[in-house]
């Protein structure tokens, strides 16, 4: 975890915002205007923040040292990224993808698709507490299916972005959920039934406009398509009963709240297992696909690049980006700039609404200034806690707040971890499907309205 107080230098409210304002626009505008990948904006950034550090006579060993804080804080999501990117490959193997794939076929000409989308992984991100994990399995199969029928992309990446952050926000087995409640010591059920003010109605706009955005699939054309796709699904020899085995298996570990990383594992192991009742496969090859991907080769096009995909290399990118943002975290905190800027805002709450919207306001910004969601939220609520209690405001007030305007936003930041990864295994580019994002717009939105508005915020009795 990055040190939030161990700064080397204290800057001017000025110069903390007008640093975090160049760095973010130059970042902005090289994705959005020169549409360049963003390591290398980010490594602008750093020297950016290094060159400030030297002028100032804060030593090099102490902004290396904010940079290796700041990456090192990555680590226990950068070893889930390289798990993650194993099990794509091993559900691949073991037809679990696959199987998915054709099941959800079934639905596909049902109407409202999109809608049916969000509906799913919702479910299924709720089920399991991940919204990582919900998107690198169930929404790698939605991919799939979209791109076979020639459907939006960008719609149904934000469809399956929308249900996979609905279930990580509200479900009980979810790190973010009961992070945010631990940090300002809300109960956990407490918590989960404030968010149902907010959440309920971002998740009832969010069906309605995915429904208006779904296109009518009842073309004699279309069920061409989805009943050829299934047959070639079926052609693979990789769809089975038993190849929805090791959702299952996963299913139940997060229920009985065992680590990601051991699930992931053990998921892993029973995956490759299931895959020799179907291929036989040396464990040359197995090795050779975790760490490479597994390779379809059916001879069908449109099969092989559906099924041609995974493995701990289709990390990489992500793990740099990750990294880098992180780097960048870092030597934020140690020129103390996100201090500077916490502190100029704590000093002018004097009115509940005013305190609550600079909560969420707070917590976007370190999402976009660190690009992680778990420093968003633990800054967000140690800086406000003692705010929010002299207004005699219930905690679980904020508690709402670092969840609709914490966990919800990361994934819809470029740089970020979850934005990065999103784009890493749906193929979709995070401005392309941002707009679509429905969940992750609409419930920030209404935080923002019902903390300036005082509706539904409660307080303590004096």
């Amino acid at each position: 975890m990055i040190e939030k107080n161990n700064s080397k230098f204290t800057p001017t409210t000025a110069q903390a915002f007008l640093l975090v304002g160049a760095i973010v626009s130059a970042i902005s505008f090289s994705m959005i205007k020169l549409e360049t990948v963003p390591h290398i904006p980010l490594i602008v950034g750093i020297l950016i923040l290094i060159s400030f550090g030297w002028v100032n006579k804060v030593s090099f060993k102490d902004l290396q040292d904010g940079m290796t804080s700041g990456a090192s804080s990555g680590l226990g999501a950068i070893f889930l990224f390289f798990f993650i990117g194993m099990l794509i490959s091993a559900f691949l193997l073991s037809g679990t993808i696959p199987t998915i794939m054709h099941v959800g076929l079934l639905m596909a000409d049902w109407p409202f698709y999109f809608s049916v989308v969000f509906l799913v992984t919702a479910l299924i991100g709720m089920s399991i507490g991940s919204s990582l994990t919900t998107a690198a399995t169930l929404g790698v199969a939605f991919i799939g299916i979209s791109t076979s029928l020639d459907l939006s992309l960008p719609i149904t990446a934000g469809a399956i972005v929308s249900g996979a952050f609905f279930g990580d926000k509200m479900s009980p087995l979810s790190d973010t959920t009961n992070l945010s409640s631990t940090v300002v010591e809300v109960d956990l059920f407490e918590h989960i039934k404030n968010m149902a003010w907010t959440t309920v109605p971002a998740f009832l706009l969010s069906i309605i406009g995915f429904a208006i955005l779904s296109p009518g699939l009842d073309s004699s054309l279309s069920i061409e398509a989805i009943v050829s796709l299934r047959s070639n699904l079926m052609g693979t020899g990789l769809v089975h009963w038993y190849s929805l085995l090791p959702l299952v298996v996963l299913l139940v570990l997060s229920v009985k709240k065992v680590p990601a990383l051991p699930a992931l594992a053990i998921t892993l192991v029973v995956s490759i297992g299931l895959s020799y009742f179907h291929t036989i496969t040396s464990l040359e090859d197995v090795s050779s696909i975790l760490f490479g991907g597994y390779e379809s080769s059916t001879g069908i096009e449109e099969i092989d690049s559906l099924l041609t995909r995974g493995g701990i290399n289709s990390m990489m990118f992500t793990v740099s980006l990750v990294i880098l943002a992180l780097s960048l975290g870092g030597l934020l905190f140690k020129l103390g700039i996100i201090q500077t800027i916490l502190g100029t805002m704590q000093r002018g709450l004097k009115k509940s609404s005013t305190a609550l919207t600079s909560a969420a306001l707070s917590a976007i910004g370190i999402n976009a200034m660190v690009g992680e969601q778990y420093l968003s939220i633990l800054l967000t609520g140690e800086s406000f806690k003692r705010p929010i209690d002299e207004l005699n405001l219930k905690r679980k007030n904020l508690s709402r707040v670092l969840e609709d305007a914490g966990t919800v936003i990361n994934p819809l930041v470029p740089w970020g971890v979850c934005g990065v990864f999103l784009t890493s295994v749906l193929g979709v580019q995070t401005l392309d499907y941002l707009p679509f994002a429905f969940f992750c717009i609409v419930s920030p939105l209404l935080t923002i309205i019902y903390s300036f508005t005082g509706w539904t915020i409660s307080y303590n009795e004096k």
